[in-house]
């Protein structure tokens, strides 16, 4: 089962845009060091929709071999049509991966009609596998609210759990939990875990953040687990801040923040976002400072 904190890692780039296997590899002894229960590739956080199919297969191939068996890897298996999304589910099932991420094409919108389609002739190719149903706002996905995902979901026993990125999360993660749906294994938090105590407070699993202060994510995890609730509340508001800025720079945040802890120098993305100056560098240096100084971080 799954439970904890599982980062979604990102892809690592050189500078000429190719794939930068060192560097992925860094990031991802990085987080199993930093005691996450499983990883999650490749999601939103790792550019997915920049990635060929090729190069998804082949990240997933080094991925495997550095967790080896230690923990579970959850695919991410979007993509731009459900053809795609099966051909990728098969191509990692290959590597012994039954845990899927998945968010139906955002051309459906809120057709729940189309959405139940999908999943159901997802999980029908796919036998044996695990669906983690990511539900992210628009622009990326559909946005839709806990009737609409119980319509799609319930009478689909392949959906497992929910990745709940809509804003508010908790009363959607509530409302799923509170439904009589025996398949439902559980819900995670999404959104880089900017909420995640709420989340867990109402029953959440989890979360899937991004990677860059994942050693803090599973820290206030822990603390809250061992019904540390004072200490869990404030490493999460340590966390805010880093966190705050990450929604709006998002992987140019991720790479730079990993940089600073000299975990990779892999700073290139193929998603284009806000960029980082020379004051929000000072900014983001001072924020990580805080944290060093706190001792909160490997």
């Amino acid at each position: 089962m799954l439970k904890g904190i599982l980062p979604a890692i990102p892809t690592c780039f050189t500078e000429d845009n190719q794939i930068d296997k060192e560097a992925q590899k860094k990031v991802i002894q990085f987080v199993i060091a930093a005691g996450v229960h499983g990883i999650v590739f490749p999601g939103l956080a790792s550019e997915y929709n920049y990635l060929t199919s090729d190069e998804r297969i082949e990240l997933i191939e080094l991925l495997v071999s550095e967790v080896d068996g230690r923990f579970p890897i959850v695919a991410g298996i979007g993509a731009s049509s459900k053809d795609e999304s099966i051909l990728l589910g098969r191509e990692v099932m290959k590597f012994g991966i039954n845990h899927f991420m998945l968010m139906a094409p955002k051309e459906f919108e809120k057709d729940t009609e189309k959405h139940k389609a999908f999943f159901q002739d997802v999980a029908a190719a796919l036998p044996g596998g695990v669906i983690v149903l990511q539900n992210a706002p628009a622009p990326s996905g559909a946005g839709l609210n806990a009737e609409e995902l119980i319509a799609v979901s319930k009478d689909n026993s392949a959906i497992k759990y929910f990745k709940e990125e809509t804003l508010p999360s908790g009363p959607t993660i509530t409302a799923l939990l509170n439904h009589d749906m025996p398949h439902l294994l559980g819900v995670f938090g999404g959104a880089g875990a900017r909420f995640i105590i709420d989340e867990l407070n109402r029953g959440s699993l989890g979360a899937f953040p991004a990677a860059e202060i994942i050693d803090l994510h599973v820290a206030i995890y822990n603390a809250h687990q061992n019904g540390e609730a004072k200490q869990a509340r404030n490493l999460y508001r340590m966390s805010l801040p880093i966190l705050m800025a990450q929604m709006i720079y998002r992987m140019e945040l991720t790479k730079y923040i990993l940089k600073k802890r000299g975990i990779v120098d892999a700073l290139h993305v193929r998603t284009p976002l806000p960029k980082l100056d020379a004051q929000a560098h000072q900014d983001l240096d001072l924020m990580l400072k805080d944290l060093q100084e706190e001792n909160v971080l490997l």
